[in-house]
Protein backbone atom coordinates (compact mmCIF):
# COMPACT_ATOMS: atom_id res chain seq x y z
CA UNK A 1 0.00 0.00 0.00
CA UNK A 2 2.79 2.22 0.70
CA UNK A 3 4.83 1.20 -2.26
CA UNK A 4 1.42 1.75 -4.11
CA UNK A 5 1.31 5.56 -3.00
CA UNK A 6 4.73 6.47 -3.24
CA UNK A 7 4.42 5.88 -6.89
CA UNK A 8 1.11 7.72 -6.85
CA UNK A 9 2.88 10.96 -5.46
CA UNK A 10 5.83 10.57 -7.87
CA UNK A 11 3.26 10.82 -10.51
CA UNK A 12 1.43 13.90 -9.39
CA UNK A 13 4.74 16.12 -8.00
CA UNK A 14 5.68 15.47 -11.63
CA UNK A 15 2.51 15.60 -13.68
CA UNK A 16 1.76 19.19 -11.28
CA UNK A 17 5.22 20.18 -11.18
CA UNK A 18 5.00 22.22 -14.50
CA UNK A 19 1.15 23.39 -14.33
CA UNK A 20 1.91 26.50 -13.76
CA UNK A 21 2.55 28.05 -17.14
CA UNK A 22 1.49 31.32 -17.66
CA UNK A 23 3.08 34.22 -18.39
CA UNK A 24 2.57 37.38 -16.53
CA UNK A 25 4.07 40.55 -16.67
CA UNK A 26 6.74 41.22 -14.16
CA UNK A 27 4.92 42.83 -11.21
CA UNK A 28 1.63 41.85 -11.73
CA UNK A 29 2.28 38.56 -10.00
CA UNK A 30 3.12 37.15 -6.52
CA UNK A 31 4.45 33.76 -6.05
CA UNK A 32 2.38 32.89 -2.93
CA UNK A 33 3.44 29.93 -0.54
CA UNK A 34 1.03 27.99 1.97
CA UNK A 35 2.38 29.82 4.66
CA UNK A 36 2.34 33.08 3.41
CA UNK A 37 -1.36 32.00 2.25
CA UNK A 38 -2.28 31.25 5.89
CA UNK A 39 -0.56 33.95 7.47
CA UNK A 40 -1.92 36.99 5.55
CA UNK A 41 -5.60 35.02 5.55
CA UNK A 42 -5.91 34.91 8.94
CA UNK A 43 -4.33 38.15 9.46
CA UNK A 44 -7.15 39.10 7.29
CA UNK A 45 -10.00 37.12 7.85
CA UNK A 46 -13.03 39.39 9.12
CA UNK A 47 -14.44 36.35 10.71
CA UNK A 48 -11.19 35.94 13.24
CA UNK A 49 -11.32 39.75 13.96
CA UNK A 50 -14.51 39.43 15.14
CA UNK A 51 -13.20 36.41 17.37
CA UNK A 52 -10.49 38.69 18.80
CA UNK A 53 -13.43 41.39 19.68
CA UNK A 54 -15.54 38.31 21.53
CA UNK A 55 -12.37 37.69 22.97
CA UNK A 56 -11.49 41.09 24.52
CA UNK A 57 -15.05 41.05 25.80
CA UNK A 58 -14.62 38.14 27.59
CA UNK A 59 -11.59 38.97 28.93
CA UNK A 60 -13.29 42.13 30.43
CA UNK A 61 -16.19 40.35 31.78
CA UNK A 62 -13.62 38.22 33.75
CA UNK A 63 -12.08 41.51 35.03
CA UNK A 64 -15.15 42.55 36.24
CA UNK A 65 -16.85 39.26 37.78
CA UNK A 66 -13.29 39.90 39.90
CA UNK A 67 -13.91 43.44 40.49
CA UNK A 68 -16.87 41.59 42.99
CA UNK A 69 -14.11 40.42 45.41
CA UNK A 70 -13.48 44.00 45.95
CA UNK A 71 -15.23 46.37 48.66
CA UNK A 72 -18.15 48.49 48.05
CA UNK A 73 -17.51 52.34 48.43
CA UNK A 74 -20.10 54.88 48.39
CA UNK A 75 -20.00 59.03 49.08
CA UNK A 76 -23.13 60.69 49.80
CA UNK A 77 -23.24 64.43 49.41
CA UNK A 78 -27.11 65.96 50.01
CA UNK A 79 -28.02 69.67 50.61
CA UNK A 80 -31.62 70.49 50.62
CA UNK A 81 -34.17 73.60 51.92
CA UNK A 82 -35.80 72.91 54.72
CA UNK A 83 -39.79 73.23 54.88
CA UNK A 84 -41.08 75.44 57.61
CA UNK A 85 -42.34 72.55 60.32
CA UNK A 86 -45.56 73.51 62.33
CA UNK A 87 -46.30 72.14 66.03
CA UNK A 88 -49.80 71.99 67.37
CA UNK A 89 -50.08 72.13 71.29
CA UNK A 90 -54.09 70.97 71.38
CA UNK A 91 -54.97 68.62 68.56
CA UNK A 92 -54.92 70.27 65.55
CA UNK A 93 -55.70 73.01 66.89
CA UNK A 94 -53.32 76.74 68.64
CA UNK A 95 -50.20 76.02 65.57
CA UNK A 96 -46.54 76.83 66.46
CA UNK A 97 -44.16 77.74 64.10
CA UNK A 98 -40.92 77.22 65.60
CA UNK A 99 -37.53 79.11 64.35
CA UNK A 100 -35.18 76.11 62.42
CA UNK A 101 -32.72 76.59 59.82
CA UNK A 102 -33.98 76.37 56.01
CA UNK A 103 -30.67 74.85 54.69
CA UNK A 104 -29.62 71.19 55.55
CA UNK A 105 -26.43 69.29 54.58
CA UNK A 106 -25.34 65.67 54.79
CA UNK A 107 -21.92 64.10 54.19
CA UNK A 108 -22.10 60.45 54.22
CA UNK A 109 -19.02 57.57 53.53
CA UNK A 110 -20.26 53.38 53.86
CA UNK A 111 -17.72 50.84 52.70
CA UNK A 112 -19.26 47.57 52.70
CA UNK A 113 -17.56 44.41 52.18
CA UNK A 114 -18.85 40.72 51.48
CA UNK A 115 -17.28 38.11 54.09
CA UNK A 116 -19.55 35.25 52.53
CA UNK A 117 -21.80 35.11 49.75
CA UNK A 118 -22.46 31.28 49.66
CA UNK A 119 -19.87 31.05 46.59
CA UNK A 120 -21.63 33.35 43.92
CA UNK A 121 -18.57 35.73 43.77
CA UNK A 122 -16.58 32.69 43.71
CA UNK A 123 -18.64 31.11 41.02
CA UNK A 124 -19.40 34.21 39.15
CA UNK A 125 -15.69 34.41 38.65
CA UNK A 126 -14.97 30.90 37.77
CA UNK A 127 -17.99 31.10 34.65
CA UNK A 128 -16.23 34.45 33.42
CA UNK A 129 -12.85 32.24 32.68
CA UNK A 130 -15.15 29.59 31.27
CA UNK A 131 -16.56 31.90 28.97
CA UNK A 132 -13.22 33.51 28.19
CA UNK A 133 -11.64 29.80 27.64
CA UNK A 134 -14.59 29.31 25.39
CA UNK A 135 -14.11 32.17 22.91
CA UNK A 136 -11.02 31.64 22.58
CA UNK A 137 -11.69 28.13 21.79
CA UNK A 138 -13.91 29.62 19.18
CA UNK A 139 -11.24 31.29 17.84
CA UNK A 140 -9.06 28.23 17.46
CA UNK A 141 -11.52 26.66 15.46
CA UNK A 142 -12.88 29.59 12.62
CA UNK A 143 -9.10 29.56 12.23
CA UNK A 144 -9.37 25.96 10.99
CA UNK A 145 -12.49 26.42 9.20
CA UNK A 146 -10.52 29.85 7.70
CA UNK A 147 -7.25 27.94 6.54
CA UNK A 148 -9.24 24.91 5.16
CA UNK A 149 -11.60 27.57 3.04
CA UNK A 150 -8.17 29.34 1.99
CA UNK A 151 -6.62 26.18 1.28
CA UNK A 152 -9.48 24.98 -1.45
CA UNK A 153 -9.17 28.66 -3.25
CA UNK A 154 -5.46 28.13 -3.58
CA UNK A 155 -5.63 25.10 -5.29
CA UNK A 156 -8.19 26.40 -7.55
CA UNK A 157 -5.64 28.59 -8.76
CA UNK A 158 -3.93 25.05 -9.55
CA UNK A 159 -6.77 23.95 -11.75
CA UNK A 160 -7.13 27.18 -13.80
CA UNK A 161 -3.69 26.95 -14.45
CA UNK A 162 -3.31 23.88 -15.58
CA UNK A 163 -6.99 24.40 -17.61
CA UNK A 164 -5.27 27.16 -19.22
CA UNK A 165 -1.59 25.17 -20.02
CA UNK A 166 -4.46 21.95 -21.57
CA UNK A 167 -6.43 24.12 -23.56
CA UNK A 168 -3.07 26.20 -25.29
CA UNK A 169 -1.49 22.81 -26.17
CA UNK A 170 -5.16 21.76 -27.22
CA UNK A 171 -5.42 25.46 -29.53
CA UNK A 172 -1.86 24.40 -31.02
CA UNK A 173 -3.13 21.13 -32.11
CA UNK A 174 -6.33 22.24 -33.49
CA UNK A 175 -4.46 24.96 -35.70
CA UNK A 176 -1.86 22.24 -36.86
CA UNK A 177 -4.99 20.01 -37.52
CA UNK A 178 -7.00 23.01 -38.96
CA UNK A 179 -4.01 23.28 -41.44
CA UNK A 180 -3.69 19.69 -42.16
CA UNK A 181 -7.78 19.67 -43.33
CA UNK A 182 -7.19 23.06 -45.10
CA UNK A 183 -4.38 20.96 -47.47
CA UNK A 184 -6.41 18.08 -47.63
CA UNK A 185 -8.91 20.13 -49.05
CA UNK A 186 -7.12 21.84 -51.83
CA UNK A 187 -6.45 18.38 -52.49
CA UNK A 188 -9.68 17.67 -53.22
CA UNK A 189 -9.88 14.91 -50.50
CA UNK A 190 -11.98 16.40 -47.63
CA UNK A 191 -15.34 18.82 -48.31
CA UNK A 192 -15.75 22.13 -47.11
CA UNK A 193 -17.79 20.86 -44.17
CA UNK A 194 -14.45 19.14 -42.49
CA UNK A 195 -13.18 22.60 -42.88
CA UNK A 196 -16.17 24.47 -41.28
CA UNK A 197 -16.31 22.06 -38.36
CA UNK A 198 -12.84 22.25 -37.57
CA UNK A 199 -12.71 26.37 -37.84
CA UNK A 200 -15.57 26.34 -35.39
CA UNK A 201 -14.07 23.64 -33.30
CA UNK A 202 -11.16 26.41 -32.84
CA UNK A 203 -13.40 29.05 -32.03
CA UNK A 204 -14.73 27.05 -29.53
CA UNK A 205 -11.65 26.13 -27.66
CA UNK A 206 -10.48 29.79 -27.90
CA UNK A 207 -13.58 30.61 -26.23
CA UNK A 208 -12.89 28.15 -23.30
CA UNK A 209 -9.44 29.80 -23.05
CA UNK A 210 -10.57 32.95 -22.80
CA UNK A 211 -13.19 31.89 -20.21
CA UNK A 212 -10.66 30.04 -18.38
CA UNK A 213 -8.83 32.85 -18.32
CA UNK A 214 -11.34 35.47 -17.16
CA UNK A 215 -11.70 32.57 -13.77
CA UNK A 216 -8.16 32.89 -13.14
CA UNK A 217 -8.44 36.30 -12.60
CA UNK A 218 -11.59 36.11 -10.66
CA UNK A 219 -10.30 33.60 -8.43
CA UNK A 220 -7.14 35.27 -7.82
CA UNK A 221 -9.05 38.74 -6.91
CA UNK A 222 -11.13 36.48 -4.57
CA UNK A 223 -7.83 35.33 -2.56
CA UNK A 224 -6.43 39.38 -2.94
CA UNK A 225 -9.48 40.32 -1.35
CA UNK A 226 -9.34 38.00 1.65
CA UNK A 227 -6.04 37.82 2.21
CA UNK A 228 -5.82 41.63 1.97
CA UNK A 229 -3.80 42.47 -1.49
CA UNK A 230 -4.02 44.28 -4.40
CA UNK A 231 -7.12 43.36 -6.40
CA UNK A 232 -5.50 43.15 -9.46
CA UNK A 233 -2.50 41.34 -8.32
CA UNK A 234 -2.41 38.00 -9.95
CA UNK A 235 -1.24 35.11 -7.79
CA UNK A 236 0.60 32.06 -8.52
CA UNK A 237 0.81 29.14 -6.38
CA UNK A 238 4.08 27.82 -4.86
CA UNK A 239 4.67 24.25 -6.84
CA UNK A 240 6.91 23.24 -3.76
CA UNK A 241 3.67 22.20 -1.66
CA UNK A 242 3.73 19.56 -4.40
CA UNK A 243 7.17 17.94 -3.01
CA UNK A 244 5.64 18.15 0.59
CA UNK A 245 5.50 14.71 2.33
CA UNK A 246 1.61 14.02 3.20
CA UNK A 247 1.96 11.26 5.50
CA UNK A 248 -1.16 9.31 6.70
CA UNK A 249 -1.82 7.31 9.63
CA UNK A 250 -3.79 4.87 10.63
CA UNK A 251 -7.83 5.53 11.25
CA UNK A 252 -8.10 5.03 14.73
CA UNK A 253 -5.05 6.96 15.15
CA UNK A 254 -7.04 10.24 13.69
CA UNK A 255 -9.96 9.41 15.73
CA UNK A 256 -8.04 9.68 19.20
CA UNK A 257 -6.04 12.99 17.59
CA UNK A 258 -9.90 14.55 16.82
CA UNK A 259 -10.89 13.43 20.30
CA UNK A 260 -8.09 15.50 21.70
CA UNK A 261 -7.98 18.12 19.35
CA UNK A 262 -11.33 19.22 17.62
CA UNK A 263 -11.99 22.37 18.33
CA UNK A 264 -15.89 22.03 18.48
CA UNK A 265 -15.81 18.69 21.03
CA UNK A 266 -13.43 21.28 23.33
CA UNK A 267 -15.93 23.90 23.45
CA UNK A 268 -18.72 20.90 24.07
CA UNK A 269 -16.72 19.99 27.02
CA UNK A 270 -16.18 24.01 27.95
CA UNK A 271 -19.96 24.21 28.21
CA UNK A 272 -20.18 21.22 30.08
CA UNK A 273 -17.57 22.61 32.91
CA UNK A 274 -19.91 26.17 32.32
CA UNK A 275 -23.08 24.02 33.15
CA UNK A 276 -21.17 22.36 36.29
CA UNK A 277 -20.47 25.70 37.41
CA UNK A 278 -24.49 26.62 37.35
CA UNK A 279 -25.21 24.49 39.82
CA UNK A 280 -23.35 25.61 42.72
CA UNK A 281 -23.77 29.17 41.52
CA UNK A 282 -27.77 28.63 41.86
CA UNK A 283 -27.52 26.71 44.94
CA UNK A 284 -25.15 29.88 46.47
CA UNK A 285 -28.90 31.82 46.77
CA UNK A 286 -29.87 29.72 49.18
CA UNK A 287 -27.32 30.80 51.74
CA UNK A 288 -27.04 33.43 53.74
CA UNK A 289 -24.98 36.75 53.02
CA UNK A 290 -22.60 38.06 55.24
CA UNK A 291 -20.58 41.35 54.98
CA UNK A 292 -18.81 43.57 57.14
CA UNK A 293 -19.96 47.24 57.31
CA UNK A 294 -18.65 50.92 58.25
CA UNK A 295 -19.65 54.16 57.63
CA UNK A 296 -19.50 57.90 58.82
CA UNK A 297 -21.85 60.74 58.67
CA UNK A 298 -21.41 64.30 58.77
CA UNK A 299 -24.87 66.04 58.76
CA UNK A 300 -26.70 69.89 60.00
CA UNK A 301 -28.91 70.51 61.63
CA UNK A 302 -29.11 68.01 64.63
CA UNK A 303 -32.23 65.57 63.25
CA UNK A 304 -34.14 65.14 66.59
CA UNK A 305 -33.56 68.87 68.18
CA UNK A 306 -33.45 70.91 65.07
CA UNK A 307 -30.41 72.67 65.96
CA UNK A 308 -28.18 74.58 63.87
CA UNK A 309 -25.38 72.20 64.19
CA UNK A 310 -23.11 70.30 62.85
CA UNK A 311 -23.53 66.47 64.24
CA UNK A 312 -21.13 63.38 63.53
CA UNK A 313 -21.75 59.64 63.78
CA UNK A 314 -20.25 56.85 62.66
CA UNK A 315 -21.05 52.97 63.07
CA UNK A 316 -18.75 49.84 61.96
CA UNK A 317 -20.95 45.94 62.42
CA UNK A 318 -22.06 42.89 60.50
CA UNK A 319 -25.04 42.13 58.71
CA UNK A 320 -26.27 38.99 58.10
CA UNK A 321 -29.33 38.17 55.28
CA UNK A 322 -30.79 34.95 54.87
CA UNK A 323 -32.80 34.88 51.96
CA UNK A 324 -36.01 32.34 53.20
CA UNK A 325 -37.98 32.60 50.09
CA UNK A 326 -35.21 31.45 47.60
CA UNK A 327 -36.02 28.03 49.87
CA UNK A 328 -39.19 27.80 47.78
CA UNK A 329 -38.90 30.06 44.72
CA UNK A 330 -35.59 28.51 43.43
CA UNK A 331 -35.63 24.85 44.11
CA UNK A 332 -36.99 24.24 40.35
CA UNK A 333 -34.00 26.28 38.76
CA UNK A 334 -31.62 24.37 40.74
CA UNK A 335 -33.16 21.04 39.63
CA UNK A 336 -32.79 22.78 35.87
CA UNK A 337 -29.17 23.41 35.98
CA UNK A 338 -28.44 19.56 37.09
CA UNK A 339 -30.18 18.35 34.18
CA UNK A 340 -27.99 20.99 32.22
CA UNK A 341 -24.90 19.33 33.25
CA UNK A 342 -26.45 15.84 31.36
CA UNK A 343 -27.52 17.71 28.71
CA UNK A 344 -24.16 18.96 27.87
CA UNK A 345 -22.64 15.68 28.34
CA UNK A 346 -24.85 14.17 25.77
CA UNK A 347 -23.93 16.89 23.38
CA UNK A 348 -20.43 15.97 24.16
CA UNK A 349 -21.44 12.42 23.01
CA UNK A 350 -22.96 13.46 20.09
CA UNK A 351 -20.09 14.70 19.05
CA UNK A 352 -17.51 12.13 19.47
CA UNK A 353 -19.86 10.07 17.18
CA UNK A 354 -19.89 12.47 14.56
CA UNK A 355 -16.02 12.73 14.71
CA UNK A 356 -15.58 9.18 14.00
CA UNK A 357 -17.77 9.58 11.09
CA UNK A 358 -16.06 12.53 9.78
CA UNK A 359 -12.95 11.20 10.45
CA UNK A 360 -14.16 7.99 8.24
CA UNK A 361 -15.36 9.88 5.71
CA UNK A 362 -12.08 12.36 5.43
CA UNK A 363 -9.78 9.53 5.64
CA UNK A 364 -12.04 7.42 2.46
CA UNK A 365 -12.24 10.53 0.66
CA UNK A 366 -8.16 10.84 0.72
CA UNK A 367 -7.82 7.42 -0.33
CA UNK A 368 -10.31 7.49 -2.96
CA UNK A 369 -8.43 10.56 -4.38
CA UNK A 370 -5.21 8.65 -4.27
CA UNK A 371 -7.07 6.00 -6.61
CA UNK A 372 -8.55 8.06 -8.55
CA UNK A 373 -5.18 9.83 -9.42
CA UNK A 374 -3.79 6.34 -10.43
CA UNK A 375 -6.92 5.33 -12.84
CA UNK A 376 -7.38 8.63 -14.40
CA UNK A 377 -3.58 8.58 -15.15
CA UNK A 378 -4.17 5.55 -17.41
CA UNK A 379 -7.05 7.18 -18.37
CA UNK A 380 -4.95 10.01 -19.74
CA UNK A 381 -2.07 7.42 -21.75
CA UNK A 382 -4.95 5.49 -23.60
CA UNK A 383 -7.27 8.85 -24.50
CA UNK A 384 -3.74 10.07 -25.78
CA UNK A 385 -2.72 6.87 -27.51
CA UNK A 386 -7.07 7.23 -29.00
CA UNK A 387 -6.34 10.25 -30.10
CA UNK A 388 -3.33 9.43 -32.07
CA UNK A 389 -4.85 6.84 -33.63
CA UNK A 390 -8.01 8.37 -34.85
CA UNK A 391 -5.45 11.64 -36.12
CA UNK A 392 -3.65 8.83 -38.28
CA UNK A 393 -7.18 7.26 -39.71
CA UNK A 394 -8.68 10.70 -40.65
CA UNK A 395 -5.43 11.96 -42.35
CA UNK A 396 -5.59 8.34 -44.08
CA UNK A 397 -9.24 8.51 -45.07
CA UNK A 398 -9.74 5.85 -42.24
CA UNK A 399 -12.04 7.85 -40.73
CA UNK A 400 -14.67 10.49 -40.79
CA UNK A 401 -13.92 14.05 -38.62
CA UNK A 402 -16.72 13.83 -36.24
CA UNK A 403 -14.30 10.36 -34.45
CA UNK A 404 -11.45 12.87 -34.86
CA UNK A 405 -13.27 15.83 -32.90
CA UNK A 406 -14.90 13.32 -30.33
CA UNK A 407 -11.41 11.42 -29.85
CA UNK A 408 -10.00 14.99 -28.77
CA UNK A 409 -13.12 16.08 -26.55
CA UNK A 410 -12.33 12.93 -24.38
CA UNK A 411 -8.19 13.62 -24.41
CA UNK A 412 -9.38 17.08 -23.18
CA UNK A 413 -11.77 15.84 -20.65
CA UNK A 414 -9.59 13.50 -19.13
CA UNK A 415 -6.92 15.36 -18.75
CA UNK A 416 -8.83 17.98 -17.27
CA UNK A 417 -10.29 16.00 -14.69
CA UNK A 418 -6.32 14.26 -13.89
CA UNK A 419 -5.62 17.90 -13.33
CA UNK A 420 -8.88 17.79 -10.81
CA UNK A 421 -8.28 14.97 -8.95
CA UNK A 422 -4.55 16.08 -8.23
CA UNK A 423 -5.47 18.88 -6.41
CA UNK A 424 -7.97 16.67 -4.43
CA UNK A 425 -5.50 14.61 -2.78
CA UNK A 426 -4.11 17.67 -1.63
CA UNK A 427 -7.36 19.42 -0.04
CA UNK A 428 -8.15 16.21 0.79
CA UNK A 429 -5.55 15.79 2.92
CA UNK A 430 -6.09 18.97 4.50
CA UNK A 431 -9.45 18.16 4.93
CA UNK A 432 -8.59 15.46 7.31
CA UNK A 433 -5.89 17.50 9.01
CA UNK A 434 -9.03 20.18 9.85
CA UNK A 435 -11.24 17.14 11.15
CA UNK A 436 -8.57 15.89 13.19
CA UNK A 437 -8.03 19.60 14.68
CA UNK A 438 -4.51 20.04 13.29
CA UNK A 439 -4.69 22.22 10.90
Amino acid sequence: MLCRRLKIWSFVLLGIGDCLGVQAQPGDTLQLSVEQLFELGVANSLVLQADALEEEVAGLQQRTARADRLPDLNVGLQGAYVGQPVIFRRGLSDPYHPDVPRWSQNYAVDVSQKIYSGGRVKYTVRKAELEASLAALQTGGDRSAVKLSLMGQYLELFNLYRQEQVLNRNIEESERRLQDIRRMKREGLITTNDVLRSEMQLTDDQLALQQTRNNLRIASQQLDILLGLEETLMLVPDTTLLSEPLPVGSYESYVAEACDLDPTLAQLRMQTELARNEVPLARSVLLPDLSAYASNTLARPIARTQEDLYNNGWNIGLSLTMPLSNLYKENHRIRATGLGVALRQNAEQQRIQQLRVEVRTAYLRHEEALQEVEALRLSARQARENYRIMQNRYLNQLAILTDLLDANAVLLEVELQLTAARTRVIYTYYQLLEVTGRL
